[in-house]
């Protein structure tokens, strides 16, 4: 396929299937609701344990006909907030299970993930292929689910693209649930060492509590080791003491594992944010199919974490979809949104795509996966529809001809258009060509919505020579568009 080096053919044809994915108000989260006060507390626990057991039996029963129906496992959900809460009651009392299980309920509530948006989706072929049919893929796709309060959390729908590119979502249960945290997680005392040095804490109270860390600690020998230094620098403030204590733990806890129950339908889990560092949002995960070498790969992805008042990138790991592993991201061009790894390693070193200063594309090798510390500017607005700024639309995919690259750039009215540019295969520095005219731009129909004149992807995928792309429509829904790839690289200049 021959590159045009001086002015593009024709704009690629882009073909809209008829699949939107549309937010579901019915897919409703059961999550923790716990008053501001302990007076409150308190007293609603009062209340319940002033009720005869015939009372609480008739609450119950009206509780779970209303509820049991939204969830799976009503039962066990409100008896593990019952013992959330335990520690409230004003004495160790032996209750009936009926009334732990309405207490429970009480301290609990449904949040509605999709309420706003299910946009920015990321495709990846499923881990899966058995039972496919000659010609067709089966994928996951992710979404950035946007509820009450401009929350973000990570869900998922699969579906198959068939040998004419005909594209079926399969239709999810109405139930979602969050993973549970592994517990036994154990850190390497090198790399987290490094990773404070990073933030800047290298002060004494640190390195007494790393000195006092085996080679891999879990996050109780942390706070027990935390505990044990405040005690003997007791000369110290406390208060003085708190930021460092506070930014330890927080990394601690932003590099966690999270399992799912090995039944549960893909679409039915839901990651949540549940770390310090993802407080206020986990949004717009790249996910990519990644290489290790021969035949083996594992499914990586770039997040952004926004925890109120900063964005951080951040990583995510799994093979299955099941088991994931959260890891913090560090360095000194770690930093902005829409970091996008490269789905193997490009002579012998990992490599990312990233936006460092809000408007430019970079280009990141580093030889760890967890630390990125130089980057080279690729790529500067060029075209009116891309004069405000550039960014990529997840990671590259590799062709006989380079990298492609979704791109998307803004232009007027903020308006958000999808492009494409190519690199080097050996040298991804190299931009081998670009569209001079966007790939997809807001139809009509696609102009209203949350954010309105927008279009946005998170990552493509190849079927059958074909780019398929699923986008977000003006930050609300999830269309899907397909192209040819040799059409693509044909218009670029």
């Amino acid at each position: 396929m021959t590159i045009n080096s001086t002015t593009s053919t024709s704009t690629p044809v882009v073909k809209r299937s008829d699949v939107c994915i549309n937010p579901d108000h019915e897919r409703v989260l059961i999550r923790p609701f716990t008053p501001a006060s302990e007076h409150r507390i308190v007293k609603i626990i009062a209340r319940l344990l002033a009720l005869t057991e015939t009372e609480i039996e008739t609450l119950l029963g009206q509780v779970l006909k209303e509820f049991s129906g939204r969830h799976q496992k009503t039962k066990d959900i409100f008896l593990a907030r019952f013992e959330a809460i335990r520690h409230h009651l004003v004495s160790d009392l032996e209750l009936s299970e009926a009334r732990k299980i309405v207490i429970g309920s009480y301290f609990t509530h449904e949040y509605s993930l999709e309420a706003a948006a299910l946009f920015n989706p990321s495709m990846v072929p499923h881990p899966d292929q058995s039972g496919v049919l000659p010609g067709s893929l089966r994928f996951v796709l992710s979404l950035r689910a946007t509820g009450e309060g401009h929350l973000s959390s990570i869900t998922f729908r699969t579906g198959e693209i068939d040998a004419n590119n005909t594209i079926t979502i399969s239709t999810p249960t109405r139930f979602v649930t969050e993973p549970r945290s592994v517990t036994d997680l154990t850190y390497d005392k090198h790399r987290f060492t490094r990773q404070l040095a990073e933030l800047g804490y290298k002060d004494e109270f640190t390195q007494r509590i790393l000195a006092n860390l085996g080679e891999s600690f879990t996050l109780v020998e942390l706070r027990s080791t935390i505990t044990l230094v405040q005690y003997h620098l007791g000369t110290i403030k406390a208060s003085d003491m708190a930021p460092v204590t506070k930014a330890i733990l927080d990394l601690a806890l932003s590099s966690c594992q999270l399992r799912f129950p090995t039944d549960q339908k893909l679409s039915e889990r839901v990651i949540f944010p549940h770390s310090p560092s993802q407080s206020n949002g986990i949004e717009d995960a790249r996910f990519v199919c990644f290489r290790l070498g021969g035949s083996k790969s594992t499914y990586m992805a770039t997040y952004t974490a926004y925890d109120g008042r900063v964005t951080r990138p951040q990583l995510l790991e799994t093979s299955d979809f099941k088991h994931f592993t959260f890891s913090v991201l560090s360095g000194a061009v770690v930093e902005n949104k829409g970091m996008a790894l490269f789905p193997r390693k490009i002579n012998g070193r990992y490599a990312m795509l990233s936006r460092q200063d809000n408007e430019n594309i970079y280009i990141m090798f580093s030889d760890e996966l967890y630390f990125w510390n130089t980057a080279e500017l690729i790529l500067k607005p060029t075209f009116a529809w891309e004069f405000v700024q550039l960014g990529n639309c997840g990671s590259p995919i590799e062709t006989d001809q380079g990298w492609l690259v979704l791109s998307h750039g803004v232009g007027a009215m903020r308006k958000y258009s999808i492009g494409a540019f190519l690199l080097d295969r050996h040298d991804p520095t190299k931009v081998l060509g670009r569209l001079h005219e966007p790939l997809i731009t807001p139809a009509e129909d696609e102009r209203e919505g949350y954010v309105p004149n927008v279009v946005y992807s998170c990552g493509a995928l190849v079927h059958n020579k074909h780019l398929v792309i699923p986008y977000a429509v003006s930050d609300t829904s999830t269309r899907f568009a397909t192209v040819p790839i040799a059409d693509v690289l044909a218009a670029m200049v």
